[in-house]
């Protein structure tokens, strides 16, 4: 093969300009895989089980709790709280009941702020906050969390694991705070229904109807031939398929 060198000289730019773009290309996919493979946010599990997790954000008020944690232990079903810190500290009996029931405590956070806005620094102080409240409140750990609102960014969820946490989210939104009326709710959740699904609802003051909407949610749940577990129960013993994100 002869190399031609006037040949070269004309087309040099073409040649530099292709190997940058491939340079370029290789970094994209690097970036890419590495987003991949981080922390990423849990929607549900992939499993052919009939099991979804039911989750309550907490974050204000105590209206409706206890009546919420009465239904429940009168359908014999544990769920996931996701609760935060300063409300934790404010009703300490409502959030040591969650415990003495059998519910699985975990953290909607310090302050209800969108962690996808806010610098590394003011997630991992809010995080730890929340944390250290909730553990000296009720005496658990909790290693989930539900950022509030939802919302998070790739800092956050680097944050997040680095803590010890796994950030869950849902894909199953019950819309139970905009208070469209106990049947919307109940049949807003049932045509969404899948298994591995996570469901989300509310026990703060906002929703007033989720209270009375919950043990027929319940009933129509079990109808259908679903088992209803927490959070980290789905995790460990549904995800046979592996994680959905969201």
């Amino acid at each position: 093969m002869v190399f031609n060198l006037r040949r070269f000289r004309t087309y040099r730019h073409l040649f530099y300009s292709m190997i940058g773009l491939l340079a370029i290309s290789t970094v994209y996919v690097e970036i890419a895989e590495l987003i991949a493979n981080g922390p990423m946010a849990i929607a549900g599990t992939r499993t052919e089980q009939k099991v979804v997790a039911l989750t309550f954000d907490h974050s204000w008020g105590n209206k409706f709790t206890p009546s919420i944690l009465d239904t429940l232990k009168q359908n014999d079903v544990k769920v996931t709280f996701f609760i935060m810190g300063p409300w934790a500290k404010k009703f300490p009996e409502v959030a040591q009941r969650m415990v003495t029931d059998g519910h699985e405590i975990a953290s909607h956070g310090y302050r209800h702020e969108n962690y996808g806005d806010k610098p590394t620094e003011w997630v991992r102080e809010d995080i730890q906050k929340a944390h250290e409240l909730i553990k000296e409140v009720t005496g658990a750990e909790p290693t989930l969390l539900r950022p509030p609102n939802g919302h998070y960014s790739q800092n956050s969820l680097k944050v997040t694991d680095e803590l010890g946490y796994k950030t869950i989210i849902w894909n199953v939104d019950s819309l139970d705070w905009k208070n469209p009326g106990r049947d919307v709710i109940v049949e807003r959740v049932m045509k969404r229904l899948k298994p591995g699904a996570i469901i989300l609802m509310h026990a703060s003051d906002t929703p007033v109807q989720t209270a009375e909407a919950l043990p027929i949610l319940l009933d129509k749940i079990k109808a259908e031939g679903y088992k209803i577990v927490t959070v980290g129960e789905l995790l460990q013993n549904y995800s046979e398929k592996g994680l959905l994100k969201h």
